[in-house]
């Protein structure tokens, strides 16, 4: 009787642990858009706020990021270099998901100690005890460098001890390491072959401290080997980073320190908030309402529906990032209504493909935020040199749909006053919104983050209470996704500040810079250089962890030639814009053939003809400072 109700008990409990476990995720995300919103209310007519508001909020970011990563881990949401490898015949394919299963257990049982490591240093009481229960062995592989030693007291908001808001690291690494093994098969027998990873890990660094150095490479190797057949990107960032500390003597515990530095830095949480509002904006009717705007302003134009969608997609994706959520949240609504309106089946997929990411330069996009933090340049610099390239990036594309209308007749409608009002007046809480945030933003109203909770507030508003497109449970729903792919994303961040962390102490960048110096010897060659670079890179790396790895290797090369850091940003950002459409692995290529259920090598020939334009747009941002710098100083 026992054995028949057991695996039903098992189930139950799993799932009321996944349930409770949704519930915290939505609870954090809505205290998330809350405490800023209250806090700038009291502040502006209170004259009073909520005390330790940032710090409330600086760590919500953290515990979101990994408890959200531990939901993408569930779920298999985390995002890939490849993607599942369903070709393989069906015994192959088993071993692949076994070797994967047990590298990426292993990886994250190595950032479980880096991470205990790290709470333990912080928790003052604990190294007193530490050396009574913990082994010798244990011990030497969670401090091989005495931080037991260093404990000191700090709190979150004056009351919470900081160790109790870093414990959430650990925490999720162990989640994350047995949900690993327990994808690996449905087999009994292979979940436990996966599960030696855990020891294996554990024993490593006892078992081959003296040769620690020669087994970087091979594990690297396998590293990259593994994330070709479909680990999870955060796994060779993360294992990559493990390797390199471990090999050169070098504690692990700067991995997860490194982690939290970014994470809970006092910009980040607007990542986690705007990606909310893109959510909210994508999951009620918001994209019908803005296609009858668009379509009837510009409907009249030679081609007009076209360069309604690319506007509309710029749209989104100013709030979504150029993660492809715009693409599958705005492709299956606007093929049909471009092919209806008479645009080739190629033409329409390849300009819905493009404008994923189209709005990539303009405010209030995630990614400039992002490269303002690593740069260490202000936000609102960032925004100002973005504005006259993201508008060159969509003009031509609107310019090329102009020209198939006039090509075909296709997408062209009269203009009626009457429609364009009505369309304007049911759509008025949502086209006031980029107008909101940018008013908030330059007019110096509240910060950028508290300006993004302002927009999650207000779109919550209004799609749930004004048109009533979000009801209790698709409230809930979207609020998990959104946690998934935002601890998807943060997790990567964060393992790859650790990674970046290796590189500078190493001077890489320093090396690179005298390589260039001597090797490069015009700035318009590095500059050239530098495109082809970044677009091989935006190619093999989300943007996300692009930006955190590689922004800190090229900025000293840089500056060596004399360019602005703003200037590189806008450069930076629009070379990997470009690597999304590269083919065969451009991210957004994937995401297009998913969403439009095309072959993948039809979707990059669609996109091709726009991938040349743009390229041809980015050389000319490159080459022509003044778009950037010059904008910039002229809007101070």
């Amino acid at each position: 009787m026992f054995r028949l109700r057991c695996p039903d008990l098992l189930r139950r409990l799993a799932w009321w642990a996944g349930r409770t476990e949704d519930a915290i995720l939505a609870i954090a995300l809505l205290l998330m858009a809350l405490i800023p919103v209250v806090e700038l209310v009291g502040r502006t007519w209170f004259s009073t706020g909520i005390p330790g508001a940032t710090e409330y909020l600086q760590h919500l970011t953290l515990w979101i990021g990994f408890l959200g990563a531990m939901l993408a881990t569930r779920e298999g949401k985390h995002l890939r270099i490849a993607v599942a490898m369903s070709w393989l015949p069906p015994g192959v394919s088993r071993v692949v998901d076994c070797l994967g299963g047990f590298i990426s257990a292993a990886v994250c049982t190595g950032l479980f100690g880096a991470s205990l490591q790290l709470v333990v240093a912080e928790a003052p009481g604990l190294p007193s005890w530490t050396a009574k229960i913990i082994p010798d062995f244990v011990e030497r592989w969670l401090d091989p460098f005495g931080l037991f030693e260093s404990g000191s007291l700090t709190t979150v908001g004056g009351w919470i001890p900081i160790w109790v808001a870093e414990a959430v690291m650990p925490f999720g690494f162990a989640v994350m390491a047995i949900r690993f093994i327990l994808h690996a098969s449905k087999r009994g027998s292979v979940r436990a072959l996966v599960g030696l990873s855990l020891p294996a890990m554990i024993l490593l660094p006892i078992l081959f401290s003296d040769s620690a150095s020669q087994l970087v490479l091979p594990g690297l190797i396998l590293l990259i080997v593994a994330a070709l057949l479909g680990t999870p990107l955060f796994i060779l960032l993360g294992g990559a980073a493990l390797l390199l500390f471990w090999g050169d003597g070098v504690t692990v515990a700067a991995i997860p320190a490194e982690t939290y530095r970014i994470v809970a830095s006092p910009i980040f949480p607007t990542i986690p908030l705007l990606t909310l509002a893109g959510f909210i904006l994508s999951e009620g009717h918001t994209s019908e309402r803005l296609v009858r705007v668009f379509r009837a302003l510009f409907g009249w134009i030679p081609g007009g529906l076209a360069v309604a969608a690319t506007l509309l997609c710029a749209f989104f994706t100013t709030f979504t990032g150029a993660s492809g959520v715009t693409i599958l949240a705005l492709g299956g609504l606007l093929l049909p209504v471009l092919l209806k309106s008479g645009f080739r089946e190629n033409f329409s997929v390849g300009l819905l493909t493009s404008t994923g990411s189209l709005g990539l330069l303009l405010p209030p996009s995630l990614v400039v935020i992002l490269y303002g933090v690593i740069a260490h340049v202000p936000i609102i610099d960032m925004f100002k040199a973005g504005l006259v390239p993201g508008i060159l990036l969509i003009a031509p594309i609107c310019l090329a749909c102009i020209w198939q209308g006039f090509k075909t007749g296709a997408g062209r409608a009269p203009f009626r006053l009457r429609e364009a009002g009505a369309a304007i007046w049911i759509a008025k809480w949502e086209v006031i919104m980029p107008i909101l945030v940018l008013v908030l933003i330059f007019g110096g109203f509240c910060t950028l983050v508290e300006a993004s909770a302002v927009l999650v507030v207000y779109a919550l508003i209004v799609e749930a209470f004004i048109y009533r497109d979000l009801g209790l449970r698709v409230l809930v729903t979207m609020l998990v996704k959104c946690a998934a792919l935002v601890g998807g994303v943060l997790i990567i961040l964060g393992v790859a500040m650790g990674l970046t962390s290796y590189l500078v102490d190493a001077q890489v960048p320093m090396h690179a810079a005298t390589w260039a110096a001597k090797h490069v010897h015009t700035r318009w060659l590095f500059l050239l250089a530098l495109n082809g670079g970044l677009i091989i890179v935006g190619c093999l790396m989300d943007i996300y962890s692009a930006l955190v790895v590689v922004v800190p290797l090229i900025l000293p090369v840089a500056e060596s030639f004399g360019v602005h850091p703003a200037h590189l940003g806008i450069i930076f950002l629009a070379n990997l814009q470009l690597g999304y459409l590269t083919p065969p692995v451009g991210m957004n290529l994937f995401f297009a053939s998913f969403r439009f259920e095309r072959p993948l090598t039809g979707v990059s020939r669609d996109a091709l003809p726009f991938l040349l334009i743009m390229a041809v747009v980015v050389l000319f941002i490159t080459y022509v400072p003044w778009l950037t710098v010059g904008v910039l100083e002229l809007l101070k």
